[in-house]
């Protein structure tokens, strides 16, 4: 394995951007048999602008999983007039599988099942064979890569990336699975890392489904957050006078979506997904009041078209591709790197309760069947459990109200590990260090990675975004909303 550490990288400048340069690696296929196939690694550098006081690299990796369409080697140009540039050479790549380096492709399957926020049960069956062939054409586009794009496999490149540059140590940040690739790293090579940052964590313990699963949840808590607050300001938005009122509302509003001659299954699914999603951002939440109430007035008198207008915004899931067309399949490839269960029935009961609880932002379709329960291989190694033994305690920055990797899932990471936590309070964020734009968070986080001076054990901050400055209703007006 020494000849992969050792290689000498030819970097060249980055064609639009002479402060970045670029270079490739190779790495085996499969680590398992590093004399054979090899794949390589599109790497980035922004060097330290201070050579005086470079204190080393600083690797960063996003999320996806897959490095959110290929954006991995930008990452060092996000930290560009931060203090990190001065004292770090700052390393970017694409991780396996995506962006310039080798990559993993999928067929496109075009869903068959229309996209509903609370399919039927009658549905159920569809969606699942939307999936069973979405998992088949992975498997033909993936070809024999497919098993070998995985989090310990990605891990163990960023080891090759340490020592072809030259350290002994390099200092990370990961941010949401990026967070996950950190942890796998530490856990692996303890004596490779200096100073660690996972920002939006996953759960230590969790498999890829009960990741998928507390998303649920983590949404409907923002949503339960904004309803209080709505209901606290009846006279400013008209929908309620408690959170129970304005849920009532809001299903009010669903129910009358439904009722509308064409188009209700959309329009429903829109407006379900708009108040999911936009209750994660707290200094909107006046525009959601708004939109709630202007559904449920266009809804209620049957217009269709002011419903239409209304959620012009909102956005579902759905790809514009053509069926056969390739794209990326990583994250398929790595959320099998867990079981998945095999009887569909397990799928549908939680749906069906999710259907009940979690209506919002989509999230009975984190319970439906995924690749996973027609997974074509078998990984080829287990999960690497997460351990800290013999590198130095690192933070972990996890907002409160994250809705793609759940709170509780930071809180557990952090106790496993002995890791420092930022809680962001009362937020929505998710990736939040630098990408997010928190001043709050950058200040603590860059003291740490710059000066090594880490915050409390436990420490708060506030989110980049207030609640909206509209005033809550008196005990008076209060009492003149309530029903006679």
């Amino acid at each position: 394995m020494s000849q992969f550490h050792t290689q000498r990288l030819q970097w060249s400048p980055a064609p639009d951007n002479d402060q970045v340069e670029h270079a490739t690696i190779e790495v085996p296929r499969d680590y398992a048999d590093p004399g054979g196939e090899r794949i390589t690694l599109a790497l980035s550098r922004r060097r330290a602008t201070d050579p005086a006081r470079r204190r080393g690299i600083l690797l960063a990796v996003n999320g996806g999983p897959g490095g959110d369409w290929g954006g991995g080697r930008d990452l060092p140009d996000r930290y560009a007039g931060t203090p990190l540039e001065e004292v770090y050479d700052l390393i970017g790549f694409d991780p396996r599988g995506i962006g310039e380096s080798t990559r993993l492709y999928a067929e496109v399957a075009v869903p068959a099942q229309p996209f509903d926020s609370r399919p039927p049960d009658g549905a159920f069956a569809g969606l699942a064979q939307d999936m069973r062939r979405r998992e088949e054409a992975c498997a033909r586009g993936g070809g024999e890569l497919r098993p070998y794009i995985s989090t310990p496999n990605t891990a163990r490149d960023i080891d090759v990336i340490r020592g072809a540059l030259g350290e002994d140590r390099i200092s990370f940040v990961g941010y949401a699975y990026g967070a996950y690739v950190g942890v796998v790293y530490g856990s692996l090579f303890p004596g490779g890392l200096d100073r660690l940052v996972l920002d939006s964590c996953v759960g230590p313990h969790w498999t890829w489904r009960e990741q998928f699963l507390q998303q649920g949840d983590a949404v409907q808590r923002n949503v339960d957050l904004w309803a209080g607050w709505a209901g606290e300001r009846h006279g400013s938005f008209g929908i309620g006078t408690s959170a129970e009122r304005v849920l009532t509302t809001v299903e009010e509003a669903v129910a009358a979506l439904e009722a509308l001659p064409d188009g209700a299954v959309r329009l429903r699914t829109l407006f379900d997904g708009a108040v999911g999603n936009r209750a994660a951002d707290r200094g909107r939440w006046d525009g959601l009041a708004a939109l709630v109430a202007g559904v449920h007035r266009a809804a209620r008198a049957g217009d269709a078209d002011a419903c239409g207008e209304l959620l012009a915004e909102q956005g579902t899931w759905r790809p514009a591709d053509n069926e056969g067309d390739l794209r990326i399949g990583v994250l398929e490839a790595i959320t099998l790197e867990h079981a998945w269960p095999d009887d569909l029935e397990v799928y549908y009961q939680d749906m069906r309760e999710f259907r009940k609880r979690f209506p919002y932002g989509f999230g009975v379709l984190r319970a439906s069947p995924w690749v996973g329960a027609f997974r074509a291989f078998e990984a080829p190694e287990p999960p690497v459990a997460p351990v800290r033994d013999g590198y130095p305690t690192g933070l972990i920055v996890q907002a409160d109200g994250d809705p793609m990797d759940h709170y509780d899932g930071g809180v557990a990471m952090a106790e496993l590990l002995g890791h420092h936590l930022l809680t962001v309070e009362d937020s929505g964020e998710h990736e939040v260090y630098v990408l997010g734009g928190n001043p709050h968070v950058d200040a603590v986080v860059h003291r740490y990675l710059v000066d090594g001076v880490l915050p409390p054990e436990r420490s708060t901050c506030p989110g980049r975004t207030p609640r909206p400055d509209v005033p809550a209703d008196t005990e008076a007006q209060t009492d003149a909303h309530a029903p006679a």
